[in-house]
């Protein structure tokens, strides 16, 4: 199955990431248009789940929007979490009624594409049990994520997706609980290695990963 890349240049606010998506998916639900993965970096916004936990967000919205944020409560699943500068976002448009896995092997795949491209650029990352999406320093006192996960499935088709921290600047998730976990801390690329990737080197090397552990 042939999937098209769209890396959208730029940051990009979420709503309009969020209406691309919906648009998408009723084309390829439709079959008019292609499988797509949208790679993007969104201007800052916090995210919140469909079953999300309010209280996760840690300050008013008052205070985001001096920041020059805001929250918003989507359809996905998972809790809150922080799309801004310096992340990379990757969402999947996909026919998954089409294919031989379902949602839990969809996940996992997600998650091993990530995997493979943090160990391209030197970040050794895993998955933590009950815990969604892909992680640093597993079974330390200081594990930490790298990349949160949150997906929606409709009428077969996959939206929403992953968030990988590149150069990301990891204040923002001092103002939440990110992904509804208090002891646990986030990291990056950049944090991990000390160096401080291209972002579209890293979505190229994504994407590969993503048509690999998707199609195969």
């Amino acid at each position: 199955m042939s999937i098209d890349i769209r890396i959208i240049p730029g940051l990009l606010p979420y709503r309009e990431g969020w209406d691309m998506q919906h648009r998408l998916l009723d084309e390829v639900d439709r079959g008019v248009s292609p499988e797509t993965i949208l790679i993007v970096e969104h201007a800052p916004v916090f995210t919140l789940g469909f079953h999300g936990n309010a209280a996760n967000m840690l300050v008013s919205e008052e205070m985001l929007r001096e920041r020059g944020a805001e929250i918003l409560r989507v359809e996905r699943g998972g809790d809150i979490t922080f799309h801004g500068p310096g992340q990379l976002v990757a969402y999947p448009i996909l026919r998954l009624r089409d294919r031989r896995f379902g949602v839990k092997s969809y996940v996992s795949r997600l998650e091993q594409s990530v995997i493979d491209t943090c160990a391209d650029f030197g970040v050794e990352s895993g998955r933590v049990e009950d815990a969604t999406g892909v992680w640093c320093g597993i079974g330390t006192p200081a594990e930490r994520k790298i990349c949160a996960i949150g997906v929606k499935v409709s009428h077969g088709v996959t939206m929403h997706g992953l968030a990988l921290n590149v150069t990301t600047d990891l204040d923002w998730f001092r103002l939440i609980n990110p992904c509804g976990f208090i002891t646990k801390g986030v990291t990056s690329i950049a944090l991990e290695t000390g160096v401080a990737p291209a972002f579209g080197d890293v979505a190229d090397t994504l994407a590969s990963h993503l048509l690999r552990n998707l199609t195969e």
